[in-house]
């Protein structure tokens, strides 16, 4: 898998109608079914970006995912991809994307060539819309993540996440206590699952 062509398919692909929950359900906590939850007034949820950042390592395309620590908030202790909540100075949510993954991971985001977007997610535990953008560095960037937001920096090679053997099942509970039956990406030991999994089912489609 080279990085020219997963950019150059990627460019086109999401330039195109986007699958969104078509996909992004079969990877959806039986909690996200609606009968199971009761909505917040969506129309004032809060929005936020988060970055599916690709780099070359190792002779193939990488990603990188950060296990949040544990600090008692919505997604305490989860994985996911770097991002967080608009600001008012961020221009817009692919900004507040590129901001994030610069504070959370501490790399330089002014060279990622930023591809397109994913379907914006709304996350009903939080109360968030949430837009997944799409860029690439052409090297690896150099990690020096906050360690007060992150307890680890999660490398994944885009062809491992690409097995339907790491797609699994179980029961979760999470960090509001409630317990949730949950597909899950089982990436090197880590459950990742959640909103996670439904952005990174809608992206493995577009590459597929």
């Amino acid at each position: 898998m080279h990085l020219n062509h997963v950019t150059q398919l990627l460019q086109t692909k999401l330039q195109q109608p986007l699958p969104g929950d078509t996909v992004r359900m079969s990877m959806a906590p039986n909690l996200r079914i609606p009968a199971n939850w009761k909505p917040h007034n969506i129309d004032q949820a809060m929005q936020a970006g988060v970055l599916i950042l690709l780099y070359p390592h190792h002779d193939t395309v990488f990603t990188a995912l950060m296990q949040r620590n544990v600090d008692g908030h919505a997604h305490s202790g989860q994985i996911s991809f770097p991002g967080g909540r608009y600001e008012d100075s961020d221009a817009n949510l692919t900004a507040t994307a590129l901001r994030e993954t610069r504070e959370e991971f501490g790399i330089d985001d002014t060279h990622v060539t930023v591809l397109g977007a994913l379907s914006q997610l709304y996350i009903p535990a939080s109360n968030f819309w949430v837009l997944p953008t799409v860029g690439y560095l052409t090297r690896r960037p150099t990690f020096n993540p906050d360690t007060r937001e992150v307890a680890a920096v999660l490398e994944v090679p885009l062809p491992y996440l690409l097995q339907e053997s790491i797609v699994k099942q179980k029961t979760i509970t999470g960090s509001t206590g409630i317990t949730i039956q949950a597909p899950y990406y089982d990436v090197d030991g880590h459950v990742v699952w959640g909103a996670t999994a439904m952005i990174i089912s809608e992206f493995l489609h577009l590459l597929r």
